[in-house]
């Protein structure tokens, strides 16, 4: 019998840079430690903990921690709500010296 490890976090493959080892790991820290404190208020799916481990896993510590940030900013009072994924690739709109562009990942496109 083979024994499945489980876990709310993203399982994909990504590289263990410092930078996202230790974005991933604070995140971590963050939801074994005052997420049952402060948590389950999330408007999101998935979390917010969630959506900013998996952004700083695919992304790195800069893009994904903004990513992550913003999320966060989105999820309060008056905010957005439902389902609201990490994109798997960023546009060609996103640079490392223009974090305000990670406020909404990908744009809407018009019909």
């Amino acid at each position: 019998m083979s024994i499945t490890r489980r876990s709310r976090n993203w399982q994909g493959p990504w590289p263990k840079t410092p930078g996202r080892l230790f974005g991933t790991g604070f995140v971590r820290l963050y939801q074994l430690t005052l997420s049952g404190f402060v948590g389950n208020h999330c408007r999101h799916f998935p979390t917010c903990s969630e959506y900013a481990y998996e952004s700083i896993a695919r992304y790195g510590l800069w893009s994904g921690g903004w990513m992550a940030l913003f999320r966060v900013m989105r999820c309060g009072p008056g905010g957005t709500h439902g389902l609201d994924p990490v994109p798997p690739t960023l546009s060609e709109r996103h640079h490392w010296w223009m974090p305000w562009r990670f406020w909404k990942p990908e744009p809407k496109q018009k019909p």
